[in-house]
């Protein structure tokens, strides 16, 4: 079973002391910087809805992105990305065995790397994938991506002897793979509140987002490899409530605000 999640806009680039490993889609990365590095910080202002200070630190990350970076450069994606679902994943913690597990069984969907591993080495980078970047392949990144990314998650599936992809990404990031290419069958959880309110149980993005990450975590940690084990997820007080869940689309619920 394989696991993908989406990158973080916020990085933690802390140092540590992990080996790392070369990313699949680094030729496609350098053709996107290329891409990039043609606009203005007006420009990125625009492309991804970003302020004046942010626009101009991502312009100079373009800038100074090089194809093969001296170690001291990058840092591990799982480690590197900082945001709600990786306050859930907390990979720092994971021990040896478990972040080899993820190696193989967690990927991480990427604007700009297509699709990372935990410990691939990226460079600081903020490029979301819905970006309308213009490319040779077309006008925004869905279309530079294409299929290539479900045929990825195909190879990696064979590899692991995989027939289901737990989608615990975003509908912006999992919009850029390809279903129809894709031979695995898909499992999106959605993590849910209950208000008390009357108006019946909601989803709470950040509260999502974080159980995303935690849910990538348990299925590292429990090395679960058949679909009905995700259904034991019991992190942060959420239970799976199979009145409120399809066969593909199981909801985990909880008391909200969490105790």
């Amino acid at each position: 079973m394989l696991v993908v999640i989406s990158p973080a806009k916020k990085l933690d680039w802390a140092l540590r002391d992990v080996d790392t490993t070369t990313p699949d889609f680094l030729d496609n990365a350098a053709e996107l910087v290329e891409a990039a590095r043609g606009l203005s910080v007006s420009d990125l202002k625009s492309l991804m809805s970003l302020s004046e200070n942010l626009a101009a630190l991502n312009r100079e990350r373009f800038q100074t992105y090089v194809e093969a970076p001296e170690a001291d450069l990058t840092r591990p994606a799982a480690l590197a990305f900082a945001g709600d679902t990786y306050q859930g994943l907390e990979a720092d913690s994971l021990d040896a065995e478990e972040l080899a597990f993820a190696q193989d069984h967690l990927r991480i969907l990427s604007g700009l790397y297509g699709v990372l591993r935990p410990l691939d080495a990226i460079q600081p980078y903020r490029l979301e994938m819905g970006s309308k970047l213009k490319t040779q392949r077309g006008k925004n990144l869905y279309e530079y991506w294409g299929s290539e990314l479900s045929n990825a998650l195909n190879a990696q599936a064979d590899a692991t002897n995989s027939d289901v992809l737990v989608n615990c990404a975003s509908q912006e990031y999992f919009g850029a793979v390809d279903l129809k290419a894709l031979k695995l069958r898909v499992i999106t959880p959605q993590f849910m509140e209950d208000k008390g309110d009357g108006k019946g149980p909601k989803i709470v993005s950040f509260y999502a987002k974080k159980a995303r990450g935690a849910m990538a975590r348990f299925v590292m940690q429990k090395r679960i490899n058949q679909p009905d084990g995700i259904l034991e997820f019991d992190i942060g007080g959420y239970a799976y409530t199979p009145e409120l869940s399809k066969p593909d689309t199981p909801v985990f619920l909880r008391p909200y605000p969490a105790s």
